[in-house]
């Protein structure tokens, strides 16, 4: 018999293939006149290698590659840059699918839906309510201190690519966890004035009507072949599985949604659930640099949100809805997960 297919990848997994956004940060290092070997120090690759077009690497050696590459240009536009280069991108059928979307719709399909390909580090994650559109980005394989790094690239990519595609530039409105850097002209620049700092989660929003409006140039035909050759390259080598944290993620929030549930879940509970121990769960989480409370909280920041802003429930609903009994433990709780009471953030993110 066979040997089944992981039901998820996990980060010491090869499969990133290193001759597409690697080599994109590796180029605009060597532009700025990076040398290449002090460049790849401690990745454990060559130049060379990357060349071949064979190469694939793990999540550990593209973060080294980005530590470096920060630390060797010491500017603070490295992740904007890097970002301008990825979508639509040069991944073969994957970027034709992205480049020939008929509107914004589309064009998020096709990024969640190939982005092991396009997005091989930060899971994006689409929502919508009857205003807008939110494209929301989680960690798939544990980058730690490097999320943002990875959250101002992607938040670029997706800029750029709507404007290059749409033919104008959209009115993106940005939430970002982290505090307000110093080098906050660089969003102006590169993203736009509507950024939001010490958000809950990192999100992009947009009124929904941009949605279905028609881009120009863009072919039915070739994208939807484009879009097929894509998920057959990625049946074919295992890449449609999602990351572990994704899983997880997936697993908890259809286990919170589905109201008939009331048992609570526990790191015991969602390892059953996932035919390994407790102990094996933790050592998983741990090497993805977070553990089980913090992928709880992070899917009930992400449920609440919803309910606060999209649904209109007030805190006794989504305190209900989350299977909390007390009201003031839910406060105290969606304080801990925001860093914020409910209606401080609901009146600071509308």
């Amino acid at each position: 018999m066979s040997a089944q297919p992981n039901p998820w990848y996990e980060r010491d997994e090869r499969f990133i293939q290193a001759h597409h956004q690697p080599a994109c940060l590796i180029d605009l290092a060597l532009t700025r006149g990076i040398d290449s070997h002090r460049l790849l120090r401690g990745t454990g690759l060559f130049y060379q290698d990357i060349l071949t077009g064979q190469q694939r690497i793990c999540t550990e050696q593209f973060l080294r590659l980005i530590d470096n590459a920060q630390q060797l240009q010491g500017s603070d536009d490295c992740s904007f840059l890097f970002g301008q280069q990825l979508l639509p991108g040069h991944y073969g059928h994957a970027s034709h699918a992205l480049r020939h979307a008929q509107n914004l719709s589309q064009a998020l399909e096709r990024l969640v839906l190939l982005r092991r390909r396009v997005s091989p580090l930060l899971t994006p994650r689409v929502r919508l309510d009857d205003k807008f559109v939110y494209l929301h980005w989680f960690d798939s394989c544990g980058a730690g201190a490097r999320e943002v790094f990875l959250v101002e690239a992607a938040m670029t990519a997706v800029t750029a690519m709507c404007r290059w595609l749409s033919g104008e530039p959209l009115p993106w409105q940005y939430q970002l966890r982290h505090t307000q850097p110093g080098y906050i002209e660089q969003y102006w620049v590169h993203l736009g004035e509507d950024v939001r700092f010490s958000c809950p989660q990192n999100l992009m929003r947009l009124p929904r009507e941009y949605l279905v409006k028609s881009w120009p140039h863009a072919s039915v035909t070739v994208g939807q072949v484009a879009e097929q050759a894509s998920l057959h390259e990625l049946a074919a080598a295992n890449e449609l599985a999602p990351s572990i944290l994704d899983a997880l993620f997936d697993h908890i929030h259809d286990h919170i949604s589905q109201s008939r549930i009331r048992q609570p879940l526990g790191l015991e509970r969602l390892a059953e659930a996932h035919g390994m121990s407790a102990a094996t769960l933790k050592r998983k989480l741990k090497r993805h640099d977070t553990q089980f409370q913090q992928q709880l909280d992070q899917v009930r920041t992400y449920i609440a949100l919803d309910l606060y802003l999209s649904k209109g429930f007030s805190s006794d609903e989504v305190a209900a809805y989350l299977n909390f009994n007390d009201r003031a433990n839910f406060r105290r709780s969606f304080k801990r997960w925001t860093g914020y009471l409910p209606s401080d953030l609901i009146g600071r993110l509308a």
